[in-house]
């Protein structure tokens, strides 16, 4: 019972500050301006004015020293000094708002600022009531005054470095919050950024496979119709790989671990011989060169190169004329694509296709530069590093 009684009081404390100030004022003011009405006129009683004027003084001291924590503090000091001085009495009822008063300060200032100003209140009244009183220097009453504000220094100090290390403390945790939000917020970004590239390159190169055999079937359905034939088989194997393909990475975001759940062989190198059969059912016709032995390339590495290859193929094969050139090469520490075509009427190099070849070069720690060279030219040029120690080197 004790404790919810405690617990509401603490509540109404913190959701009421002066409210609960001023309960606090009457309790430590209000019996002494009673006492003074009903000791008026004894011989060793105070004056009945300076009686009443103290009670003020602790009533106004302790119910607004949130307002203006030092002004109150000094203020109640002087009013302790000056009263003691001129009536060689000094009340209980100054000294509990005094030490009230420090303790408030205390927990707000610095703590070399706040025990310079103890000791300047200190003195005063320690040497004020060794003086007005009959004790000598060390009489517990004398030093009592000492121990006192040195006790209200020390516990409001204490509670100031508590609040401040509990608001550090919640403000670390709000940054670490803040900090995880925005990492979730960077990896969706991310995310979507794979996902749309990887819907760009399994639909763009079958989709043009699609869309040149399906012109090709309308061109020769009436003269011929076994070409015919051949180009609607050609677009029923494209369209069924590009529907593989995505059924493969709807099925990758409807799972709930990452890419190692996925059964679907991630595409690599080793399937460059059905990219090229495609592309050539397609209409163009590739070029193909390897220098250096094939070997397995990082998991990474390997989709990266067939990625920027089926592209650039698919690039080659919308704007270019003629036959393409891919070459592939494998150094000691990185591998090397090179797909050059001849240019045709449409301007080549711009879009997503090398937006995304680019960031597919950059995720591998790899180069990539598109340009267009001499002969009415257009080259992809690729530098894939194969090593982790390997930085990539650029080339023109």
């Amino acid at each position: 019972m004790f404790s919810s009684v405690a617990q509401w009081i603490r509540r109404v404390a913190v959701r009421h500050p002066f409210l609960a100030d001023a309960l606090l004022a009457s309790l430590l003011a209000g019996p002494a301006a009673m006492a003074a009405f009903d000791h008026a006129g004894h011989p060793q009683a105070p004056p009945l004015t300076g009686a009443v004027g103290v009670a003020a003084v602790a009533f106004l001291a302790v119910t607004v020293r949130r307002l203006w924590p030092l002004p109150v503090l000094f203020a109640t000091a002087a009013a302790t000094v000056v009263y003691t001085a001129t009536t060689r009495y000094q009340p209980p009822t100054l000294l509990f708002p005094l030490v009230i008063t420090i303790y408030t300060v205390a927990s707000r200032i610095d703590r070399r600022r706040m025990w310079r100003i103890a000791t300047g209140i200190a003195v005063p009244l320690y040497l004020v009531s060794v003086f007005t009183s009959r004790d000598d220097w060390w009489a517990p009453q004398n030093l009592g005054v000492l121990a006192w504000i040195g006790m209200a220094t020390a516990v409001g100090d204490a509670t100031g470095s508590r609040r401040a290390y509990v608001a550090e403390v919640e403000e670390r945790a709000r940054r670490a919050e803040q900090t995880r939000e925005d990492e979730a917020r960077r990896r969706v970004v991310e995310e979507r950024i794979r996902i749309a590239r990887e819907l760009h390159d399994v639909i763009s190169h079958h989709i043009a496979v699609i869309n040149v055999q399906a012109g090709a079937a309308r061109h020769v359905l009436r003269q011929q119709p076994a070409a015919a034939g051949d180009a609607l088989e050609h677009i029923r194997h494209a369209s069924d790989t590009v529907l593989r393909e995505l059924g493969s990475i709807v099925g990758v975001l409807r799972q709930a671990d990452d890419l190692e759940s996925s059964t679907e062989p991630v595409p690599g190198l080793a399937r460059l011989g059905r990219l090229l059969d495609t592309v050539a059912a397609a209409g163009l016709r590739v070029d193909h060169h390897r220098d250096g032995d094939e070997r397995d390339l990082p998991a990474l590495v390997d989709l990266a190169a067939y990625r920027i290859v089926q592209e650039a193929l698919t690039n080659a094969h919308k704007h270019g004329a003629g036959t393409a050139r891919l070459t592939i090469a494998y150094a000691a520490e990185e591998v090397v694509l090179e797909v050059t075509n001849p240019i045709g009427n449409a301007a080549s190099g711009g879009g997503h296709g090398l937006i995304g070849m680019r960031e597919r070069a950059t995720a591998a720690a790899g180069t990539l530069v598109a340009q267009r060279r001499p002969g009415n030219l257009f080259q992809v040029s690729a530098v894939l590093p194969t090593s982790p120690a390997t930085k990539p080197k650029g080339r023109p």
